[in-house]
């Protein structure tokens, strides 16, 4: 019908706008993990770049697998090295280059979640087209499913699961109320590997994946099989999950070794365990309450739909309290929702509110059962305008608001360190980032060999601290970075947002060139109502680079 076309169309021109608005670039800063956990570590390994290692990724406490950045950041990093070798793009390595060849690669990869719908929503009862417009138009696709973050991973690796272990949809298609008990469960070694690649990668998927391994195993038992074909599917599912763990765990024992000495085991996965299962570890990056999942982060990045999921298991409750069935096989479309499907979506939220530190990406791979869910609900569309203008403001304040200063800032000061000017009178720079979150170095693109950029990050200092700070940088005499170097100029930049400006100036230093970037928002320092009114409003949403004056002469 036309109902049908323009969903297709729609669709069309979402999935179209996710690969522009990548390119664009994207300039909201979600959290430092996007950088830090891949294209950062990335640009060190394979281009020499002056970067900051995690302390994940130092080779005496590995907690994260070099494989997903490898094939990720790595191979966008090693293609644009290998085309700047045979001189065909001699300038390839430069900010926007950097942010955005790692972030495309991923855009692309998000397209398995557009197939993972289209191909389970006639399955489990819903329209694969409006689906698909639900999916596309989200936020969290916009703005999560283009980022390099290991929670992206997770959700595609969770979407490919749950294709995985869903009876083809054509059965059902042929035959409304087909026995999907005559269905033929899909590879068993591809379940294995997916199930061990997602818990290498984050061993949080062993909560996603535990209710779609359920329902594989009891599809498995309960259709017309031999014991024999059984026995054979799950002899293929060890043997896959055993292999793909000595890859994966070769890998890193390679890579975390260092040069020259003997290689030593590294089970990356298990040292992300022993240090998350320590509370006193986890309390440094943030202690939230149990519910913060459920009632705060689901809304915040599904909106109405959480809401919407929450009333269906409600009632489902309500139905199932008197015949306990949690798994209909007979089955998939009943009336009021799917036992399955919100068993996906509450059992892994369930899983994730144990812990204490309880962030919003970290459910960003429910998107999937979560529109399966509330497809075959007529709700949805009645709720459209709520929708639409959640998911529009959505990927405004996080795509493009959020400290979204801090990109640009970096492309702008690299311009200015690789300028040809400052490539003739070579100078060192000082960069002291406050207030903003962990500024990635790469994006300076600054070689390994070369000193001319010493960076201070003083995350939330105090004003104190900041003032002593800046005290002694304007009185540094001389900027010898070596012994054996000649003098050079120095230039010293203080990158701070708007709303710290005010703190910055009672400092009594002088400042020479200012540049205000803007939008940036930072909810650590908000911009107070009263001035967003004032003439002020544009440095109260920005991000200052201010030049310390120093006085040469009096030197």
């Amino acid at each position: 019908g036309p109902f049908c076309y323009s969903a297709k169309t729609l669709w069309g021109i979402l999935a179209l706008f996710r690969i522009f608005w990548c390119l664009l670039p994207q300039t909201g800063y979600l959290h430092p993990d996007e950088f830090f956990q891949s294209p950062e570590v990335m640009a060190g390994d394979i281009l020499d770049l002056q970067v900051y290692y995690p302390w994940e990724f130092l080779s005496s406490s590995p907690c994260r697998t070099v494989v997903f950045p490898l094939i990720t950041s790595g191979v966008t990093y090693w293609m644009i090295k290998s085309l700047q070798h045979l001189g065909i793009w001699s300038n390839g390595i430069n900010s926007y280059t950097l942010l955005v060849s790692p972030r495309l690669l991923l855009t692309t990869f998000s397209f398995i979640l557009d197939y993972s719908v289209y191909r389970l929503a006639p399955f489990w009862g819903g329209d694969q087209w409006n689906a698909l417009v639900l999916l596309a138009g989200s936020y969290v696709t916009l703005v999560f499913y283009t980022r390099t973050f290991t929670n992206t991973l997770e959700g595609l690796l969770f979407a490919l699961l749950l294709v995985l272990v869903s009876p083809k949809a054509a059965d059902s298609r042929t035959a409304p109320k087909a026995d999907i008990s005559q269905a033929k469960p899909a590879n068993s070694s591809l379940i294995g590997m997916i199930t061990v690649a997602g818990f290498f990668n984050r061993p949080t998927f062993l909560a996603f994946a535990l209710m779609p391994l359920l329902y594989w195993t009891v599809l498995n038992v309960t259709s017309q099989h031999s014991i024999k074909t059984i026995a054979n599917h799950i002899l293929k599912f060890v043997s896959s999950t055993a292999f793909t763990a000595m890859i994966f765990t070769a890998a890193d024992s390679l890579y975390f070794t260092s040069i020259g000495s003997e290689i030593s085991l590294h089970m990356t996965p298990f040292n992300f365990l022993r240090y998350n299962l320590n509370p006193h570890n986890l309390a440094q990056h943030g202690i939230h309450p149990r519910f913060t999942h459920f009632t705060v982060n689901g809304i915040m990045l599904f909106g109405i739909l959480h809401i919407l999921a929450i009333r269906v298991g409600l009632k489902m409750l309500k139905i199932n309290i008197h015949h306990l069935s949690w798994i209909r096989l007979h089955n998939p479309r009943l009336a009021e929702g799917n036992p399955t499907l919100l068993s996906f979506y509450f059992v892994p939220l369930a899983f994730l509110s144990l812990f204490n530190h309880q962030e919003p990406r970290f459910l960003i791979p429910l998107i999937l059962p979560l529109i399966l869910l509330i497809m075959p609900q007529d709700r949805t569309l009645k709720c459209k305008p709520v929708i639409i203008i959640f998911n529009v403001l959505g990927a405004l304040l996080f795509g493009c608001l959020h400290q979204g200063g801090l990109i640009p800032c970096l492309s702008h000061l690299e311009q200015l360190i690789h300028s040809p000017e400052s490539l003739k009178h070579p100078a060192h720079y000082t960069l002291l980032f406050a207030h903003t979150y962990m500024p990635p170095r790469f994006l300076l693109s600054i070689n390994k060999r070369d000193s001319l950029v010493e960076i201070i990050d003083m995350a939330g200092a105090e004003e104190k601290a900041l003032c002593q700070m800046l005290g002694q940088l304007a009185n540094k005499t001389a900027c010898k970075v070596r012994e054996t170097e000649k003098e050079r100029s120095c230039h010293f930049f203080v990158i701070i947002p708007g709303t710290v400006r005010t703190t910055i100036q009672k400092c009594g230093v002088l400042f020479k060139n200012e540049t205000l970037i803007f939008p940036h928002l930072t909810m650590e320092d908000p911009p107070q109502i009263s001035f967003l009114f004032s003439e002020k409003w544009r440095s109260q949403l920005g991000l200052y680079i201010l030049q310390i004056d120093r006085n040469e002469d009096s030197l």
